[in-house]
């Protein structure tokens, strides 16, 4: 809900708001890209705000902080507060890709502890405290543009703990379960004016393993999301990464029935909603045509509204990922430039159009309850 009208989140993903914001001399890409967004209609952007040791970094070490990094993150949560756009902003990666957890466990090493595998980030209390104080350090920060503290910020929607947390040293689930639970409880207790969610794939546990593609990941999507303190549920959806050798047909199948199956569970289950925070089709599949992702995209957002449309859980989705013009380096098959895509584009227009008109009929819904009752004391 955003000011007593249900909010929907038709956005993307630019993961490297904050690295290109840090350059004065490419900055202008974070503001031409967030401007398009805002003229398709997309309302919600998902970015990282961490990125540990290595080339420019934002945490060279644990709590010592690049400010020339941050300030690239404080020209992203302005421009985009200009913009009309909401962001959600992630603490830490899975991956090694900018540090996550892999760094996080070797600083730790690097102090003595004794540790063997990337998983003890989840339990080890050195590694945990490292972790704790970047949450505070960025939910703390002082916008240097606009002078207001992120955890008062209006433009941040949500707080994500991790990108896709995974622990293959455990699969059921129950390592990942407690770490959400004390990291969205501490996240909470700096700050309470914003939701917190896990940053999870969707993967079930193991009451549940037939809803997966064949594997599972160490998190559990029904136990994980219900811990009290995570605000909605999000599920990434990879079927061209997960079910490699299976054909189109196969692959959109199994992201009809994972689109259906997490709607579902969000609704009856988990009563919470539902944000499908990551989704795409790449071009460097074999034989990839630009009809192939336009479909994926249409089985997404037709999952979407159908749901939002009858009041049910889902609330949005954030395609897989947004590039400005001139930033060929950062391409990874799945980029969308929404100058360059018009078909894709088109539909993400259609997309924000519709759950748009959502909106405004249960605002007025809204408004006519507020008239009736005033009506019936007079009555």
């Amino acid at each position: 809900m955003l000011n007593e009208s249900p909010f929907y989140a038709n956005g993307f993903n630019a993961y490297w708001l904050m690295l290109i914001g840090s350059d004065p001399s490419q900055r202008h890409k974070v503001s031409s890209v967030l401007q398009d967004a805002a003229s398709h209609g997309l309302t919600v952007g998902r970015t990282w705000a961490f990125s540990d040791a290595g080339y420019s970094p934002l945490q060279f070490s644990p709590g010592v902080y690049n400010e020339n990094m941050f300030q690239g993150l404080d020209y992203a949560i302005h421009e985009a507060g200009k913009n009309g756009i909401k962001l959600i902003l992630s603490l830490v990666n899975n991956y090694n890709d900018f540090g996550g957890k892999n760094q996080y466990v070797n600083w730790a090493k690097s102090q003595g502890q004794s540790l063997t595998s990337d998983d003890d980030f989840y339990t080890n209390s050195v590694v945990k405290g490292y972790f704790k104080n970047h949450i505070k350090a960025v939910v703390t920060r002082n916008n240097s543009i606009s002078g207001i503290a992120y955890k008062d910020d209006p433009t941040i929607m949500a707080w994500e703990l991790m990108n896709e947390p995974r622990c293959s040293s455990d699969l059921s689930g129950s390592t990942v379960q407690s770490w959400i639970s004390e990291m969205a409880s501490y996240t909470k207790s700096i700050d309470s004016n914003h939701l917190v969610e896990a940053g999870l794939e969707g993967f079930y546990g193991n009451s549940d393993t037939q809803k997966n593609p064949n594997f599972q990941v160490g998190t559990d999507f029904i136990a994980n999301n219900q811990i009290p303190e995570i605000d909605f549920a999000t599920a990434h959806s990879y079927p061209d990464q997960w079910l490699t050798g299976q054909d189109d047909e196969a692959q959109l199948n199994f992201l009809t029935n994972w689109l259906k199956v997490h709607i579902e569970d969000s609704q009856t289950i988990l009563k919470k909603p539902i944000i499908f925070a990551e989704f795409g089709k790449t071009t460097k599949g074999p034989g990839f045509t630009p009809q192939q992702r336009d479909l994926i995209f249409n089985t997404v957002y037709s999952s979407i509204f159908s749901s939002a449309k009858g009041g049910g859980a889902a609330a949005g989705g954030l395609f897989w990922h947004i590039l400005a013009e001139g930033m060929d380096s950062f391409k990874d098959g799945y980029e969308i430039i929404l100058s360059e895509s018009s078909s894709v584009s088109d539909i993400i227009i259609e997309q924000s159009k519709r759950l748009n008109k959502i909106r405004k009929m249960y605002a007025r819904l809204k408004n006519i309850e507020k008239w009736k009752k005033p009506r019936k004391l007079k009555d």
